[in-house]
Parts: structure tokens; sequence; C-alpha cells
């Protein structure tokens, strides 16, 4: 023990950069610091890592009590240990990214934790390093996103092919040509059109595709 007392104590915790994609915008949730110091300052939602869970239960718990969603789609950022990253004490922060279908996530439960969906676009000044942290979880998503059908934890169960286009422009920050996309898309034997139709946009309606699986897992060569 007295190799260990030799050394000072570091806080360690976690932030999650939580995306939701809504309206055709990829957003994540922000919210007004309840605690000193930077009370008051936007920031991600984070926690601190108990003594008798990893960090990545940590992650889940504090993404839990924010959404009320388990087995979430979750991978770790990386570590933020800047020596003077936190005003208040010692901190590193292990930040992991996580994406929910925003109508899965109950509206009230949202408002009562005071965080709100903001554009990836129009993201303000956030305490700390944690502009750092959504910078670097983009990049993260972005590459994720080019070899892994993983945009289908941001939309709902039925889809269009607009609403599917609109997320990889969101996400990678930059228009697709409509024409080679869906040339793509069609080529994907796990993305099955449906018999169905959304007519929400237009009288004429569009048709309503979906994620399969079960045929994605038995042919993973994948890229977009």
């Amino acid at each position: 023990m007295t190799y260990y007392n030799e050394h000072s104590k570091v806080w360690l915790s976690v932030d999650c950069i939580i995306f939701g994609f809504d309206e055709g915008k990829l957003k994540i949730l922000i919210g007004k610091r309840q605690m000193d110091p930077g009370r008051g300052e936007w920031s991600l939602y984070g926690g601190f890592v108990s003594s008798d869970e990893s960090v990545d239960d940590a992650a889940a718990r504090t993404l839990y009590e924010l959404t009320g969603l388990r087995n979430l789609f979750m991978r770790q950022v990386g570590a933020f240990g800047s020596v003077d990253r936190d005003p208040g004490d010692r901190v590193v922060s292990i930040a992991y990214y996580a994406l929910i279908n925003v109508n899965d996530y109950d509206d009230d439960l949202r408002l009562s934790h005071g965080v709100k969906w903001v554009d990836i676009n129009e993201i303000p000044q956030l305490y700390s390093d944690h502009n750092e942290m959504v910078n670097k979880a983009r990049k993260m998503m972005q590459q994720k996103l080019a070899h892994e059908p993983v945009g289908f934890r941001l939309l709902p169960a039925l889809f269009t092919l607009t609403q599917l286009q609109q997320l990889y422009e969101a996400v990678n920050g930059a228009e697709l040509d409509k024409r080679n996309f869906r040339k793509r898309i069609k080529d994907m034997d796990f993305i099955e059109k449906t018999d169905l139709m959304d007519k929400t946009s237009s009288k004429r309606g569009a048709y309503l595709y979906r994620f399969n699986k079960r045929v994605y897992n038995e042919a993973p060569n994948f890229k977009l």
C-alpha cells in the first residue's frame, strides 16, 4: 500500500455523446451543468465511475439514467486527461458515443433531465473539452458508418430511401448523388423493400424499407 500512497489520487468519469437523427438532421443531447465548476454551461451528460463498476458499466448506467433505454449501440471514443481540463480537481474522462432512435426516447424523461437535441452543426461552446469529444466521436461514427450499417439504429424500423440518404449526408456533412446512392442501396440485400408506403411527404408516396439483420450477418461485406 505504501507505493499507492506515494501517488496523488485522480478522479475517473465518463461522458456520453448521444447521437440522434430527426427531421433530416444529425443531433446530439446536451444540457446545462447543474454543478460547479461550470454551472450553467452547456455540457454533455456524464458522471463519475463508481469503485465497483467498470468504465463500460458506468457508461451504460449513465445512458440508462438519461434515456431509460438499455442495450444501446455504444462505443468508446477515448480518454481525455489534460491536466487542466477540469478546474474542480484532477479528472480523467472516458468518452463514449451512443446511437438512439429519437422516437424511442420518452420526451418527458428528456425534459426531466433538462437536456435537448441540438443540430450537430449548431453546437454551442461546451464545458471543458466536450466539443473535442463530440468532434472525435463524429469522425469515428463516419468511419463506422462507411463499413457497418450502424445508421439503422438512428432510424425507425421502417424508413424511406430519402430518409436513409439524409442520414448519411447528415453524418458525413456532404451531399450524395441520389442516383448513385440508390444504385448502391439496390445491391444490398439486407435493405429490404416492403409493400408499405409513406404518404406524409407526397400524395404519390414513397416505399418503405427495413433493415434485415439476419441477411446482413450472413453476408457482412459492406461498404457505402
